[in-house]
């Protein structure tokens, strides 16, 4: 397998199979002697929080949780 100009790789499918390693799963490299090992990330929900994280603060409509609810809802404004 080669290393392309911009450093990839391509994980084999028997090795993504094994791993569980899907499209958007996380994965690291870890350093052992003359050694790299792949190694996929746990699913700890660091992908929600980062997500969450990024949209805390996002929101710039003035409006309370239950007209907001109302809306999504189509019932009428109180």
């Amino acid at each position: 397998m080669k290393v392309t100009s911009k450093g990839q790789v391509t994980i084999p499918i028997e090795v993504r199979d094994l791993l569980g390693i899907l499209p958007n799963s996380e994965v690291e490299f870890v350093v052992e002697g003359d050694k790299a090992v792949l190694q996929k990330l746990s699913a700890s929900g660091v992908r929600g929080r980062r997500l969450i994280a990024s949209m805390r603060g996002k929101g710039t409509v003035k409006m309370t949780t239950d007209q907001i609810m109302a809306l999504t809802r189509a019932e009428p404004q109180r």
